[in-house]
């Protein structure tokens, strides 16, 4: 990955992250990167951002199947992919990140469905921007950090590109192919830039290394036995030297196609859930999205910079279904099948001003607004019944943030400011809560967070770096209303709306030379109240607010050994606990819904010829013995290695060879061993063979 030194402005979580995989900056180059919504010199902050670039992004893509797996590759702190159709228990340093398309927020606040990584095709991607740790800069959700999916952009001159790929299993050719193909035009003519683009993909089935059907996620959906597509639009208008606007738009939809079915494993046994062939009762699970905005920038108003963004998004996933108790109900009759849909739509403005070297003095200052309003519900999409009822989210947030240099030391800190408010009409709760009536209500809260952070340039190529930062998320409130069975209750009385606090905490060493660079990081991530997930019977989930203390540590060494040949290395290491028992003492550790599991990656790459580029990639997951009586967290650990070489025709094109999990491995995934029950006791694909051709002119 390359390493881009960014400011973390207006709330950010000034935090250490993962020193890059392939590439690095100068210690004093300005990147911009939009997820800190500001540009400054390394040397003037005390933090680093991970990006994944488009080219590490087309390569993954060879031995990857989504943006999670990705994400799952790269960043060790991330936890391994459940490739599946829901990143519900995909946590960034322990905690869930906000993800975003161009600074769009794709979580959805008032009811988490964990579909925000399943969004945007990866193809329409430039770049991703990674920022570990709690923070505040782009509002609520980021309390483990930052994903921000920065589209792709106009070039000089029409251009146009073609994509192809198929991947299989050699163990299962028929059932496993899976088939891709794409459409990119950009320009950048005079006052006009035009991006258009449009990706389609019919996925076949999963191998494990056993030549098993792995079993498909009835409940969350799949990747697996589905069909999508994205449709994606950028338009740009230079109005003057100093004004422009653009427009984005893009539609994406994936849907299961109903082919297989799940035979439930045995977890005691060993034995995995696996697909078969069969006729799948309901609807198949699917995510329906359409995000835009509309930003105009201003590059000299009132001495600073003006970008005022305005966006709109609609968002609706469908889940499988089962005859669980919770959806049963004497009116409709006996052994019930239903599955449930969440709706969201949300809109919001987004300003912020930037001025660099106030007053000819060494201050930069970031000052501006956000505003959300987001309106949800989740219902049972076979009898039309309300789970949540409607509800809506009013959310304000001015903001202000400095940077000063003096001498060798760089000092940044900030304040925003958080205002909601919750509005929830009368609503009566399922039969199987006792049809309990529920007085609406209008509760809000707000919040001040905080940051500050100094960074001390040592040398050149040394620099140590502390950091504090607050950043908040909101508790599932949804999981809150639908299960209320105490009658003559008010939202307004009843509902925990106040958000969970994340303070972080954080110091990092980084070096950066010729050809080595290496960076070590420690912190710590605390909350005095917590929202936590815990299932019943039906595993049906419920928050518990708790508090939770998590810490861990990150290392990254990079070393070009030649001009050819790049060697890179990462580790992370995260632990967390939660308090059981109520006395604000935390005492059990938190699960592998949360926490990942200590994970080392080793990359060799290299350049053989101009044309000839390969790339090795070794990662092992270490096992965990969570201790006597808490067996639901140990983890069996494993490791498997990625192959991809790519050979540049330069007349036909650009051809890709990737191999999945290249020993072909067999292991049950890390969500199924620490938190999954028997019907979600899934395996982890195989052996899998991507060859893909990209073409441009």
């Amino acid at each position: 990955m390359e390493k881009t030194p960014v400011s973390i402005a207006l709330l950010s979580a000034l935090s250490a992250l993962s020193l890059p995989a392939m590439a690095s900056s100068g210690v004093d180059d300005v990147i911009e990167v939009t997820a800190t919504r500001t540009s400054v010199p390394q040397s003037a902050i005390p933090a680093t951002v991970s990006v994944i670039t488009g080219e590490e992004i087309r390569a993954q893509l060879n031995v990857a199947q989504s943006l999670s797996d990705i994400l799952g590759n790269m960043i060790p702190a991330f936890s391994p992919s459940r490739q599946k159709l829901t990143s519900s228990g995909e946590t960034l340093r322990g905690r869930d990140p906000l993800y975003l398309i161009d600074g769009i927020p794709q979580s959805n606040p008032l009811r988490n469905g964990s579909r925000a990584a399943y969004t945007i095709d990866p193809s329409m991607i430039e770049r991703v921007e990674v920022i570990h740790g709690a923070s505040a800069i782009q509002g609520m959700g980021a309390s483990g950090g930052i994903i921000n999916i920065v589209t792709k952009s106009a070039e000089d001159g029409p251009t146009h590109e073609v994509n192809a790929g198929i991947t299989a299993s050699p163990d299962e050719l028929s059932d496993s192919m899976t088939y891709q193909a794409g459409y990119l035009f950009r320009q950048s003519d005079g006052k006009w830039q035009t991006v258009l683009g449009v990706q389609v993909k019919e996925t076949g089935m999963y191998v494990d290394g056993e030549g098993q059907l792995i079993g498909l996620d009835g409940v969350q959906g799949d990747t697996m036995d589905s069909t999508s597509y994205d449709l994606f639009a950028k338009f740009g208008y230079t109005i003057d030297d100093e004004q422009s606007l653009e427009f984005m738009i893009n539609r994406f939809d994936m849907a299961g196609n109903g082919n297989y079915g799940t035979l439930d494993g045995d977890r005691a046994a060993g034995i995995p859930a696996i697909s078969v062939e069969g006729i799948v009762e309901g609807d198949s699970p699917e995510n329906t999205v359409t995000t835009s905005s509309l930003t105009y920038h201003h590059t000299a108003l009132f001495s600073g910079r003006l970008d005022w963004q305005l966006f709109f998004q609609d968002f609706s996933a469908l889940y499988g279904g089962g005859r669980y108790g919770t959806f049963q109900d004497p009116d409709f009759g006996d052994n019930l099948f239903d599955q449930s849909r969440n709706d969201s739509r949300k809109y919001g403005s987004r300003i912020t001003m930037n001025w660099q070297d106030v007053a000819e003095s060494p201050l930069g200052i970031t000052a501006g607004l956000d505003y959300l309003n987001d309106t949800t519900f989740q219902e049972l999409a076979q009898t039309g019944r309300k789970w949540v009822p409607d509800t809506e989210f009013v959310n304000w947030a001015p903001y202000v943030q400095a940077r000063y240099q003096l001498g060798n030391i760089n000092l940044s800190a900030g304040v925003r400011y958080e205002y909601g408010k919750l509005r929830v009409d009368d609503f009566t709760t399922l039969a199987s809560y006792n049809s309990t009536f529920v007085n609406g209500g209008e509760p809000s809260f707000n919040e001040l967070l905080h940051n500050l952070g100094a960074v001390y340039q040592l040398t050149e190529n040394w620099r140590v770096y502390a950091s504090y930062s607050e950043g908040f998320s909101m508790p599932d409130v949804g999981r809150v209303l639908r299960g209320i069975s105490e009658p003559d209750l008010s939202v307004s009385s009843f509902l925990d709306l106040q958000p969970v606090i994340a303070d972080n905490q954080e110091a990092g060493l980084e070096y950066s030379g010729d050809a080595l660079s290496f960076s070590a990081s420690y912190f710590t991530s605390d909350s005095d109240l917590g929202a936590r997930l815990q299932a019943d019977a039906d595993g049906i989930y419920s928050v518990k607010r708790e508090r939770t203390e998590i810490d861990g540590i990150e290392l990254n060494a990079s070393y070009m050994l030649s001009a050819d040949t790049r060697l890179s290395a990462s580790y992370a290491d995260t632990n967390g606990e939660f308090d059981s028992d109520g006395d604000q003492r935390v005492d059990q550790d938190l699960s592998g819904r949360n926490i990942a599991p200590r994970r080392l990656n080793l990359t060799w790459q290299q350049s053989w010829t101009d044309m000839l580029l390969t790339r090795v990639q070794w990662s092992q997951l270490f096992d965990r013995d969570a201790g006597e009586g808490n067996s639901i967290n140990d983890f069996d650990g494993y490791h498997t290695i990625n192959a991809t070489a790519t050979l540049d025709t330069l007349s036909s094109g650009t051809f890709t060879l990737g191999v999945e999990n290249l020993l072909d491995e067999y292991y049950f995934t890390y969500y199924a061993q620490s938190v999954g029950g028997d019907n979600r006791n899934f395996t982890g694909r195989g052996r899998t063979v991507t060859l893909s051709w990209q073409y441009g002119w």
